[in-house]
């Protein structure tokens, strides 16, 4: 009887193990969801060359000193945001980058390479424009607070945040040591107490994917009187910018 228990015992430690080989090697695909293709024709679009890609930024161009940097959701095609922060932002220089692998872009989505990627953009404006807001929504407030914390930008918004990925993912694949398996963990709390730039964080009130307990402690981790938390009452993750409250929210950092 001992015997044919140790071989299923085995046998469950195989197909748990192989279970976590997936998903270490799988994991960049349930991260990053590239759309098809362009949800709306920029003004005009430029090329940013980096090491190893060449990475697409749709523009709306405005001479003058103010512009915004928007760093978008992980499935999203950053230009379907272009009309509404059009609205928003009628006196900015508009910037809206499209990740590796994404619509127009070419190379492979991975934090480090994203980040790198937002600031050599940050780099480019700065020397166009003094004062530089930064917009990140969803995965993008991952990147945006690593910008924030190195570059002097002007305000921050982070719509729809997470303190981290792998506190996520561990909620999501509570029986995977997913915080060992994780590469990419956008970790920004770690990063938030080194932004001194004033901060909104904005919250749906019924987010189905990032809990609101992860929202309010990334705020948590911010200097004291840096950020603020304002939640959008009856918005869902991806309804957040449906709402009338999200674009007088969004102006916050005009």
């Amino acid at each position: 009887m001992r015997k044919p228990l140790s071989v299923l015992l085995l046998l469950i430690m195989g197909v748990y193990a192989a279970a976590c080989l997936a998903l270490f090697l799988l994991q960049r695909s349930l991260i990053y969801y590239p759309p098809p293709h362009a949800a709306y024709p920029a003004p005009h679009t430029s090329t940013l060359a980096v090491p190893g890609a060449s990475v697409k930024v749709s523009e709306r161009p405005l001479a003058g000193e103010r512009a915004l940097i928007y760093l978008g959701g992980n499935a999203e095609d950053v230009s379907a945001s272009l009309p509404l922060l059009d609205r928003a932002f009628p006196d900015r220089a508009l910037y809206l980058l499209h990740y590796r692998g994404y619509t127009g872009s070419t190379g492979t989505p991975t934090e480090k390479a994203l980040v790198a990627d937002a600031l050599a953009l940050f780099d480019q404006v700065a020397r166009r424009h003094r004062d530089v807001v930064v917009v990140g929504r969803s995965l993008g407030t991952g990147v945006a607070v690593q910008l924030a914390s190195q570059r002097p930008v002007s305000r921050l918004v982070l719509v729809t945040p997470f303190d981290s990925l792998a506190g996520l993912a561990a909620r999501q694949f509570p029986y995977f040591p997913v915080r060992w398996l994780l590469r990419d963990r956008y970790d920004s709390g770690q990063y938030a107490p080194r932004v001194t730039a004033p901060t909104l964080l904005l919250a749906a009130q019924h987010d189905e994917i990032i809990p609101g307990s992860s929202t309010a402690l990334l705020h948590s981790r911010f200097a004291p009187g840096v950020a603020s938390l304002r939640v959008i009452q009856g918005a869902g993750h991806n309804t957040i910018s449906e709402s009338s409250e999200y674009l007088p929210s969004l102006q916050w950092a005009r």
